[in-house]
């Protein structure tokens, strides 16, 4: 437990550090990186090799996931676990620590969890139900058996019978399972007609996905302790025999164990947490039509089934970590879970991004070839409410999965989605993946079967460095301090147990809509009315107290009030702590209704009196169509059916950055004051005067994609702060506010651009620094434009690198500076100055301030331009050649579809627009 707890003191001692600079970049403030190992054929010379190239870029965190292997190569294929792949485990820890770089693991291969050693009776397991109707009066016999022919044959030899009930429809309930004897039961049954209901527990036989060699095989069963813990003494082993260090962190993906619903003993565990026997009630439980009495059971199995995978899984998971001294980070989407509780449970939250937003940000490149982004910000936000309300530093994200198609996603499409996370609390990002990829590999080298490929074998790698800068100031800043969100909201978890469909509900983020739309809307509403918020369920509320003004989670953060969003049912004890919260001084807001009923079937009666004792101390209102406000106790209740007339009634202010500009938002609290990441995530730039929502007197700006800071421009109204900003769309700014003025700090340059402009469009030329295939020579070109344009046969199906080059003769005019204003690039550049290297741009707007290399009369200036690999690609398809070599699934297209790229027009690469100089001026102070 040592490098646990010293780990643990490490990150909130970091948390707590301050500066009026830039915060001291830890690893964990750096990009990390799920490293898919394929095969694990890995060596000690190309794990070098990539770990020096991943380092130099800028990554500090690796998370190793073997999956399926290459094609032919399967002589160097290692198997998981075994001396040979923790020989180069233990080597991957000592250079990666050589180059700045933290490892982590999945604690398995693929997913879900599962491999060789897990055996039929530890997998996972589905319930399968029979019926029969019988008259009574008479002797019995019959055979007991799975019916469907096709899973009758998948399941022989493996499904058990667990129970036979017998019904008579008038209450009385009798177990008949001692009386089956090798599938036949012999029954004098009772007179009267009988419902038999045999529950058989069968097997899922789902095997692991993407798995690794050495880690083929069932997957286990997540809601069985035993077969957890029996999971578990693999790595125990191989660690102990190897004496290789233990990873950082061990890492669990979306849950993804379809269709088990079942676990032996969970009839044992529904008793023991519900008070009944759910086999005495199978005939509710399985009607289909779900009168309330069939919803209610319903409900209670998906609680005992969250119950089961937080106590047997997550929460044994992170126990056993603990014990190695490693930290557990997990994406408990896709679960059947509580998801706030489960996300609780570990050590890192991990929420997951899948798709590409569109913001409709001015000059962004939109592509055909994308798919919509499931993970809105009420999504993502379960994983950093969960890290917020319990006290854990850090939220992470699997970033960028599938957000284009293949070799088309560019730098500057990622910002965005990149933003939205981070402003939804993440602040420990990783990419979803860098392929290990040998340096011999012929190009395109390993690859995953999902985008995005953040890796060297990518033409973005080369300008990859600008954005994880950009990614490391980010969270230098919002790893700092502590979360300061306005309001808890309630999880109306039993609604959504008692309402969905089907037997067992997935919470994965593709369903969502689906399954929470009003949840969804009511977050949207909050958040667009310029508040952020935390989700709570009803095991944080328990714990939750009042204090100095502010409610305050078991984690320690605090918060204004608590919003209850239109539940109808909640649990009389959940009630009662929100009313005790208020008598002790704090606000709670019931909107829409006050909650109606208990929820669950489990001591109904007894449940509802006691939730009618509870009901009758809330404020009698006749309405909620009017936002009412009631004394209670030193607390208030406020009750309404409009969202922001409810919110103003709590007395906070709402953040002028989101109600009056339209900028998306995070606020964080540090010893000092306040520190805001802000996000012109929309068309509109900004540029005026914002009132924050903290009682500080002065405010620094510092801007991630430069590096800049400075003393922000500010005043007081109405006893408040304001804040100069000036935000174009797509671009992003951290404000960090203090109680007292910093000493010491130049001023943040305000600027004005002139209306006039100088149009460099004449004069360019053209040569390529690297070019796949060749692209020999010098072009003179004239005007900017992409180099698809050229007279050159490889111009159109080329990947690299192309200089444009022209000579400025610069105006007498006045200015204080001057910005190079690029246009349309594709997809990212670096640019030089008389020689002078003046910054890259990877992401819109394509400026950059270069005044203080600009001299009077002739100037230089070069633009570098990368391209992406689409055109390459597609070129390579249409002369067949084979580079999809992978096993498996090998290469799939966007929506997971088969087929090539030879159909694909030629993406723009290089100059595409006017390229201008504007003159700035600064204010004067």
């Amino acid at each position: 437990m040592k490098k646990y707890n010293m780990l643990w003191t490490l990150l909130f001692l970091g948390s707590t550090a301050q500066a009026q600079d830039w915060p001291e970049v830890k690893p964990e403030a750096r990009p990390g990186s799920r490293w898919w190992w394929l095969g694990s054929a890995v060596d000690q010379k190309n794990l070098s090799y990539n770990l020096k190239k991943y380092g130099t870029a800028g990554l500090g965190s690796l998370e190793i996931t073997p999956i399926y292997g290459v094609q032919g190569n399967e002589q160097n294929d290692i198997d998981f676990l075994s001396p040979k792949w923790m020989e180069m485990l233990e080597y991957t820890e000592a250079e990666a620590q050589k180059n700045g770089i933290s490892i982590d693991m999945n604690t398995g291969t693929g997913w879900p969890f599962g491999g060789p050693e897990v055996t039929i009776g530890e997998a996972a397991t589905k319930a399968i139900f029979e019926s029969y109707l019988i008259n009574g009066g008479k002797d019995v016999s019959l055979d007991i058996c799975i019916t469907d022919p096709k899973e009758k044959k998948r399941q022989e030899g493996i499904a058990k019978l667990s129970r036979l009930m017998a019904y008579d429809g008038k209450g009385k309930c009798l177990d008949l399972t001692s009386k089956v004897n090798e599938g036949k039961l012999t029954w004098k049954a009772p007179a009267g007609e009988w419902q038999l209901i045999a529950l058989f527990e069968g097997k899922t036989l789902q095997k692991v996905k993407r798995a690794a060699p050495g880690g083929e095989g069932y997957v286990m069963d997540h809601l069985n302790p035993k077969a957890v813990k029996n999971y578990f003494a693999k790595f125990d082993q191989a660690f102990k025999k190897s004496q290789t260090d233990w990873p950082r962190s061990f890492f669990n993906d979306s849950y993804e164990v379809y269709g088990a619903d079942w676990t032996p003993g969970l009839l044992e565990e529904f008793a023991k947490r519900r008070g009944y026997r759910l086999e005495e009630h199978f005939p509710e439980f399985l009607d289909e039509t779900r009168p309330e009495t069939s919803r209610r059971i319903l409900s209670d199995y998906r609680e005992t089934v969250s119950e089961m995978l937080i106590d047997n899984f997550t929460t044994q998971w992170t126990k056993w970590a603990h014990g190695h001294g490693s930290t557990t980070r997990n994406q408990a989407h896709g679960s059947p879970a509580n998801l706030i509780d489960t996300y609780a449970s570990v050590d890192i939250p991990e929420c997951e991004g899948f798709g590409l937003t569109d913001f409709h940000i001015k000059g962004l490149r939109r592509d055909s070839l994308t798919r919509p982004n499931f993970s809105d910000i009420s999504m993502l936000k379960y994983a950093s409410s969960a890290a917020h309300i319990s006290g854990k530093p850090y939220t992470s994200s699997e970033t960028f999965t599938w957000l284009t198609d293949h070799f088309r996603t560019s730098l500057s499409q990622c910002k965005p989605d990149m933003d939205l996370m981070f402003v939804s609390g993440v602040n420990h990002m990783f990419f979803h993946g860098t392929p290990y990829s040998p340096q011999e590999a012929a190009w395109p080298g390993w690859l995953f079967y999902a985008t995005v490929n953040m890796s060297p074998t990518n033409s973005i790698w080369r300008d990859a460095p600008a954005f994880f800068n950009y990614i490391t100031r980010c969270q230098s800043f919002l790893q700092m301090g502590q979360p300061d969100n306005d309001f808890l909201v309630y999880l109306p978890i039993y609604d959504m147990w008692n309402d969905l469909p089907g037997r067992m509900v997935a919470f994965d983020i593709h369903k969502m809509d689906q399954y929470a739309p009003k949840f969804i809307k009511t977050i949207q509403t909050i958040i667009q009315g310029g508040y952020d918020v935390d989700y709570i369920s009803d095991a944080f509320i328990r714990t939750t107290r009042y204090e100095d003004g502010q409610l305050v989670t078991s984690g320690g953060t605090r918060y204004k009030a608590l919003v209850v969003p239109a539940a109808r049912l909640m649990p009389a004890t959940t009630l009662k702590k929100l009313i005790s919260l208020a008598r002790e001084g704090a606000t709670v807001a019931f909107v829409e209704q006050y909650p109606e009923d208990v929820p669950g079937y489990s001591q109904l009666r007894q449940n509802r009196k006691a939730f009618s004792a509870v009901c009758a101390d809330l404020p009698q209102a006749d309405s909620f169509d009017k936002t009412q406000c009631f004394d209670f106790g030193k607390g208030r209740i406020i009750i309404g059916s409009d969202y922001h007339q409810v919110l103003d009634a709590t007395g906070t202010p709402a953040e002028e950055i989101k109600t009056r500009y339209g900028l998306q938002f995070i606020r964080r609290t540090n010893p000092d004051g306040h520190h805001y990441f802000v996000s012109c995530l929309q068309k509109q730039d900004v540029n005026g005067w914002a009132t924050l929502n903290v009682a500080d007197t002065a405010a620094m700006l510092f801007d991630p994609m430069t590096g800049e800071k400075g003393m922000a421009q500010t005043r007081t109204k109405d006893g408040k702060l304001q804040v100069r900003l000036q935000l174009k769309s797509g671009e992003s700014l951290i404000v960090q506010t203090f109680r007292e003025k910093p000493e010491g700090q130049s001023a943040w340059k305000y600027g004005s651009e002139q209306a006039y402009s100088l149009s460099l469009d004449h004069g360019w030329k053209l040569a390529f620094t690297e070019s796949h295939p060749s692209i020999e020579g010098e072009f003179d070109i004239d005007t900017p434009m992409s180099w698809t344009e050229i007279d050159h046969p490889n111009a159109t199906i080329n990947m690299g690198t192309a200089r444009y080059t022209v000579t400025i003769d610069m105006p007498q005019l006045k200015a204080d500076d001057w910005i190079l204003d690029l246009g349309d690039v594709r997809e990212s550049a670096r640019v030089r100055i008389n020689g002078h290297e003046a910054g890259t741009v990877w992401a819109v707007p394509f400026r950059l301030k270069i005044g203080k290399w600009l001299k009077p009369g002739k100037n230089t200036l070069e633009v570098e331009v990368t391209n992406l690999p689409s055109n390459r690609i597609a070129d390579m398809d249409r002369k067949g050649e084979q580079w999809r070599i992978f096993k498996e699934i090998n290469m799939v297209k966007l929506n997971y579809e088969k087929g090539d790229y030879s159909h694909l027009q030629p993406m723009p690469a290089g100059l595409n627009s006017c390229v201008k100089l504007i003159p700035v001026n600064y204010d004067k102070l």
